[in-house]
This record gives structure tokens, C-alpha cells and sequence, in this order.
């Protein structure tokens, strides 16, 4: 057998078991290298192949798939600093628990460390950012070893959905001839001896079929959590950014309706925009919380917080203002999600089957010996309703930049897809984006919390989505993803995007640094003068400007109309600012009036 053969019959064997184990999305960067891997997936009619001319926008595109299905994207690279630039999404999908198959193409093993032209080490590339590594032997077509690497494939992919789940590389030296010659033949005399090997299992089944196992609460541990909240009389459920909020938030709600208590749920937890039935969602937290009067009256004596550390620091300042509370954390992430050190009991466990659980073993509130403070959760309703209509009174004009995020909230269908920037807008959404009952699916990079690769990371989410999908996004994270508006050409992934533009790092206004001019304007605000009309005319995509008080009339023609498109919203970054304080202000005085 030729070493052309062997190189392709490996490459095929390796593929075909990834699409047995469920595979079926795979973003490709051109290179040379990663030829037998390209050619393999391109001649199997099972995957869905797209390319992309960068490496940073196809590695977050394959994140975005990989975070609305659950089910890892393969993003496969050439060699050399190809391979680095997916490093972004990796982190991200490392700290978010997002499965992410990353395929690095390598050169053969006598040209490493030689001199040989673009040939960098890329043995455990990634590091620590990795659930697994596998470096794959060199192509070599024997039974056993075709064997071992369908089995490798099979490993790699439950490595990346095991809990935590997350991003998996795999490393493949291949020498040249990298393409199939005119002397590569089928393979036919490998698979008459080796069947197995060549063909894998009968029936299309993976070469091991492998179920990714998830950590159970123990009895003694949900007896003893469900104790705790029978016994609580001002109990408060926090959920917080969940790495599979389809089965978390709906075992958030659920917990919260049977037991009375008031649910405070992130826009990243799947718990704020679902049908909420007998539970209370509260909306407005985050505006409310900031005030030290409030904080001090709504005092709870048991905090039960599922998922990442909650976006809005309001509400982890309450938790922290409240620190002699029992606090109870259910996560079974990679992460230790605690870092305001407040948890006095932690439960690794798959925290939507310890909640559905908890909701089974605990009494509910009309039968509890001990009940509940009456007055507790009618101060949440309280607090929710009065923040509801003062933020609702003092919506203002083009830069109030929260009434972006309650419009799009307000407009999107039923089963929409809204992806939002980790910057102001995340932030946004948590304060103006109140509860609804139709069903919205949220998604952040929030792992990391970087604002690169926001626009193909959203466009990946509408590759995997059934439903319209928008991106609230700002300039500063624009300008760091044009690259991504390539992904328009993908005619299944449409998007349209909400284009926040206050020439700069809006954000930075919020902080401290603010007063130290000149320099906070030039080096932290760093307005661009940029005009993105021209990126989006350069890939095709429709451009429009429009104000707040006419977004979510040109949000639902946007919609209508399908495709991809951007609707830029103009605010001075200053005066934005300015309004979310009034607003705050204004929120937290009429809380603070209700309450007494």
C-alpha cells in the first residue's frame, strides 16, 4: 500500500467514526496540511462543511454550534499559527463547559523541531483549556491501529460532552503526499483482510459506544439540601449563566413554583424567558439591588445559587451583603464557582437533576411545620412590580441604550434565538430585559467573557437553530469580528444583528477611570470613527440605520424579511451612561417607597 493510500484510508477511518458518534458540523480554514482531513470530510455526504478564510472566526462559528446544540463542531486547522489562532474560542469554550472538537494538522515527526518551514510545537497546545489531548500516530494502515484510532475518535468525542463538557484537540501528523494520487487505490485488499478496521461496526455504530455520564447528587446530600429549604423562612433561589440552560431553567422554575421562592434568574440561566407558571421571576433586580436600603430589607437566611457567577454585580453584591446566610451551591462544572468565597456548602452535581430532584424531596410551602416569612415573597413581588413600571416611566430617547435590550426582548418571537454581546449589552439585558412567558433561547460568550468572535459565534448559534436568530452587539465588538460577516454566504444561518454604536468602549464610562482625562478618553474609550455601513456593503449584507423609539418596527420587518442584515443604533456613550443612572436611581426610589 502506497503511503498516498494509507494517509487517505486513515483520514476516512477517523471521519467516518466521528459521524457515527454524532458529529455533523465542520468548519474548515484553507491550508495544506490539513488536506486528507478536508478531502475525507468533503466526500462524506453526513457533515455539513463550511470554510472560512479565518481561523479565530471558523473556530468561534463551530463554538456557536457547539453551545446551542450541545453536540461538539469540528473546527479543523492547518498547521502553524493556524492552530493558535482558534485559541480564543478554545478558552471560551473551556470556561463556558462548550464542547468544541479542534483538529490541528501537524507536519510528520522528523520535521519537528528541525527548522522545517511552519512547523511550530503544537503538543498540548492549548494547555489547561483542554478536557483531552490526543496526538494520533502517524498514519500507518494495519488492523489494529485503524482500530485503536477509530477508538480515538470515539474517546475525543465523549470528551468533549462528558461534564464538564468542553474543547478537545487532537493532533495529526501527515507527510506528504497529503492529497490521493493516481496510485491511491480504494482500499478494497486493507478491508477484505481488516473489515473491522476498514468499515467499522455493523449497523452504523460508533466503534465504542459510550454514553457521557453526569454527576448524581447522593440521597443524603438532596435530604440535606431539601431540609435546608423546608426549614428556610426567607429562602431566594439565584440562578445564575448556565452551560445547559434547556434543562436547567425549566428545573429552576419548576423548584421555585413548588416551594414559594423568589427565583432571581440570570438572562443566561434558560429560567428568565420561559414560561414561569406559579413561580416568581423577579424582573429588575440588578437595578434595585444596587441600593443598600433595599439590599438591607429584602435579608434572606438561605441563598440555593445554581450555574456561573450571576452577571449582574447588584445582585452579587447582595449576596455578598448578606454573607451570614446559608448558601448552598449546586454546580458540577470544571470551575469552583465561588470567588466571592460566600458558599457554605457545595454540591458537585448535575445541578438540573439535583434541582427536579430537590422539588421531589421537599415539602411545599402550604404544608411546611415552619412557614415561611408571609410577608417574604410578596416584598419580591412587591420590588419586581414597582421596578417594572418605573423603568417602563422613564424609558428615554436615542440614548437610553437599555430600551435596546427591552425592545428586542419585547419583539423577538417565540422560539427566537437572541445572542448578546459580553460588554454593555449582557449587562443590558439583565437589567431591562424583563421576564416573559414565550420562549426565548439566550446565548453569551460569557465564559471568558471576551468580546472577540461575537458576530460568528452568532452566526453559528443560527446554523443549529430552528427559529430567527438577532446579535445585540456594540462597535467595539463589531469592529473585533468583521471577518465573521463572511459567515453571510452560510444561506441556513441568518442573522440579524443590532449594531449598539457609541464610537468606543461604552463600558469604561461605568468605571472609575472615567475621571482620569486626557488619557481615559484616548487609551480606555478609544473612539474609532469608523463607518461599518462599508464592512457590511464589502460582504453583502443590507445596512440600516434606525432610532430607538422606531427598533422594534424595523427589528420585525428585519425579521420578516429574512437573511442577514444590520440595523445600527447611534448613542452618545456619555449621555448612555448618564441615563442608566437615572434610571437606577429612579428604580431603586420607587422600591424603596413600596417597601416602606
Amino acid at each position: 500500500m502506497t503511503s498516498g493510500e494509507a494517509t487517505t484510508l486513515w483520514a476516512r477511518a477517523f471521519t467516518d467514526e466521528l459521524a457515527r458518534c454524532g458529529v455533523r458540523d465542520v468548519v474548515v480554514a484553507p491550508g495544506s496540511r490539513s488536506a486528507p482531513l478536508v478531502l475525507a470530510f468533503a466526500a462524506d455526504g453526513r457533515f455539513t462543511l463550511r470554510v472560512h478564510l479565518d481561523e479565530r472566526s471558523a473556530g468561534f462559528f463551530a463554538l456557536g454550534v457547539g453551545r446551542a446544540t450541545g453536540v461538539p463542531a469540528v473546527v479543523l486547522t492547518t498547521s502553524g499559527t493556524a492552530t493558535a489562532n482558534v485559541f480564543p474560542a478554545v478558552m471560551e469554550a473551556a470556561q463556558a463547559d462548550v464542547p468544541l472538537l479542534v483538529l490541528t494538522a501537524d507536519r510528520p515527526h522528523r520535521l519537528r523541531d528541525a527548522d522545517a518551514n511552519q512547523t511550530v510545537d503544537q503538543f498540548r497546545l492549548y494547555g489547561s483549556f483542554t478536557r483531552a489531548f490526543f496526538e494520533a500516530a502517524p498514519p500507518t494502515v494495519e488492523g489494529p491501529e485503524l482500530r485503536h484510532l477509530r477508538g480515538l475518535a470515539a474517546r475525543a468525542v465523549l470528551a468533549t460532552r462528558e461534564a464538564p463538557a468542553g474543547p478537545v484537540q487532537v493532533n495529526f501528523p501527515f507527510d506528504k503526499p497529503l492529497e490521493p494520487t493516481s496510485e491511491t487505490g480504494d482500499g478494497s485488499a486493507f478491508a477484505s483482510r481488516h473489515p473491522l478496521a476498514a468499515g467499522g461496526r455493523g449497523e452504523g455504530r460508533p466503534f465504542v459506544d459510550v454514553a457521557p455520564g453526569r454527576r448524581t447528587a447522593g440521597a443524603a446530600d438532596v435530604a440535606r439540601v431539601a431540609e435546608l429549604l423546608s426549614s428556610a423562612r426567607r429562602g431566594v433561589l439565584v440562578a445564575g449563566p448556565a452551560s445547559d440552560p434547556g434543562r436547567v431553567g425549566p428545573a429552576a422554575v419548576e423548584l421555585a413554583a413548588r416551594l414559594g421562592l423568589p427565583l432571581l434568574a440570570d438572562p443566561l440561566s434558560g429560567a428568565r424567558f420561559q414560561p414561569a407558571g406559579d413561580a416568581l421571576v423577579v424582573a429588575g433586580y440588578d437595578l434595585f439591588l444596587r441600593d443598600v436600603h433595599v439590599r438591607g430589607r429584602l435579608a434572606p437566611d438561605l441563598i440555593l445559587r445554581v450555574g456561573a457567577s450571576p452577571t449582574s454585580a447588584a445582585l452579587q453584591g447582595w449576596m455578598e451583603h448578606h454573607s451570614g446566610a446559608r448558601h448552598v451551591v449546586l454546580d458540577d462544572g470544571e470551575r469552583w464557582k465561588d470567588h466571592g468565597a460566600l458558599a457554605t456548602d457545595y454540591v458537585r452535581a448535575d445541578a438540573a437533576e439535583t434541582l427536579r430532584a430537590l422539588a421531589r424531596a421537599a415539602a411545599p410551602l402550604e404544608t411546611l411545620p415552619a412557614p415561611a416569612d408571609p410577608a417574604w415573597r410578596g416584598d419580591w413581588e412587591a420590588a419586581s412590580s414597582s421596578s417594572s413600571r418605573a423603568a417602563a416611566e422613564h424609558e428615554g430617547d436615542d440614548d437610553d441604550e437599555g430600551r435596546v435590550m427591552a425592545e428586542v426582548v419585547r419583539t423577538l418571537p417565540r422560539g427566537s434565538s437572541l445572542f448578546v454581546s459580553s460588554s454593555m449589552p449582557v449587562r443590558d439585558l439583565d437589567a431591562y430585559g424583563h421576564p416573559r412567558d414565550g420562549g426565548l433561547h439566550v446565548w453569551a460568550n460569557r465564559g471568558a467573557s471576551g468580546i472577540d468572535g461575537v458576530v460568528s459565534s452568532a452566526f453559528g448559534v443560527a446554523a443549529a437553530s430552528a427559529g430567527p436568530t438577532v446579535c445585540v452587539l456594540g462597535d467595539v465588538a463589531f469592529f473585533h469580528d468583521q471577518n465573521g460577516l463572511l459567515w453571510n454566504r452560510e444561506e441556513d444561518a441568518p442573522v440579524v444583528f443590532v449594531l449598539v454604536d457609541n464610537d468606543g468602549g461604552g463600558i469604561f464610562h461605568m468605571l472609575p477611570v472615567r475621571d482620569h482625562e486626557p488619557y481615559f478618553t484616548r487609551c480606555f474609550v478609544t473612539p474609532h470613527g469608523l463607518d461599518f455601513q462599508h464592512a457590511a456593503r464589502m460582504h453583502g449584507v443590507p445596512f440600516q440605520d434606525v432610532g430607538i423609539p422606531g427598533l422594534a418596527e424595523a427589528l420585525g420587518r428585519a425579521l420578516d424579511a429574512g437573511g442577514t442584515r444590520v440595523l445600527r443604533v447611534r448613542t452618545d456613550g456619555v449621555r448612555a451612561q448618564a441615563r442608566r443612572r437615572d434610571v437606577a436611581d429612579a428604580v431603586a426610589r420607587s422600591v424603596r417607597e413600596t417597601l416602606g
